[in-house]
């Protein structure tokens, strides 16, 4: 298995990965960029492996094997999902163990680069990657969407579209996040090759209302939200004040792609690879 896993990861290996980059008036407060060897399990003292969470009438089992999840061997991680010959899928599923506060007067910048397999989007029916932070509320027994939530990117079916979607709000159906949709925007996603993904939760303004999460790839601004489209001071601290925690994961199924069918293929083509994740401060 171990030199299966080294040749499977040799592409990853040629791609000559890159720590997170400097920016000019940023610091890097916490980053990860994928040391280790081929089969390697991520860093367990900066992400918690997920395996007890199915959610949106998702079909997978989130699992540690690293057929499922490794350390590439070239400074990634390849989060894969696999299909047992009974037609079970598993996937992987990794959170930040650190949650991470906007800090006021300053911008707080997450982001990571990524890419997918390369199986055409006629054989990833039902895959759906995704790069996004959760309010750490909910770990303490603050129900969703109160707790808040930033997708900084997502994309399902290997369609040439990804999203960028914030979701809010008391529980009522609609209101400030447009729930359970939520309140978002699409980008062109034309190629499965790297992409860098930010997410700048701008707190320089002198008022809330004027405070701005914007979501970016490859450095453009494709969508943002303010504190005045919010409108509500508490919902918006939910989203912009208080502590979040990073998630990647590729789930398959649920309600939004819908389930996968007998074309879905499985391993490497319809895997999600992560080149590092970082956080910023400007100085």
């Amino acid at each position: 298995m171990r030199v299966t896993l080294a040749l499977a990861s040799l592409f990853s290996a040629l791609v000559c990965a890159s720590p997170a980059p400097a920016y000019p008036g940023y610091k890097v407060i916490w980053s990860d960029s994928f040391p280790g060897n081929p089969g390697d399990k991520p860093n367990t003292s900066k992400w918690n492996i997920i395996t007890d969470v199915r959610t949106n009438g998702e079909v997978q089992t989130y699992t540690k094997s690293n057929k499922n999840l490794q350390i590439s061997g070239g400074d990634t991680v390849q989060l894969v999902p696999r299909k047992s010959a009974k037609g079970a899928w598993t996937s992987a599923r990794i959170e930040s163990k650190k949650a991470f506060t906007p800090a006021n007067g300053k911008i707080t910048m997450f982001e990571a680069t990524i890419r997918f397999g390369d199986t055409p989007a006629a054989h990833k029916q039902g895959i759906w990657p995704a790069f996004w932070m959760m309010g750490d509320a909910v770990h303490h027994g603050t129900p969703w969407p109160r707790c808040g939530e930033l997708d900084i990117m997502e994309t399902v079916n290997g369609l040439p579209t990804a999203y960028g979607t914030t979701h809010c709000g008391n529980g009522e159906k609609g209101g400030p996040c447009n729930e359970p949709n939520g309140r978002g925007a699409g980008v062109a996603l034309p190629d499965y090759g790297w992409h860098t993904w930010t997410l700048q939760i701008d707190r320089t303004p002198s008022g809330w209302k004027s405070e701005v999460i914007r979501w970016l790839k490859d450095g453009k601004v494709f969508h943002q939200v303010s504190g005045a489209d919010i409108g509500d001071q508490g919902i918006w601290g939910t989203l912009a004040h208080s502590p979040m925690f990073m998630i990647l994961n590729v789930a398959v199924g649920g309600s939004w792609p819908g389930s996968p069918n007998g074309a879905t293929t499985d391993s490497y083509g319809s895997m999600m690879e992560v080149e590092y994740v970082a956080v910023f401060r400007s100085t």
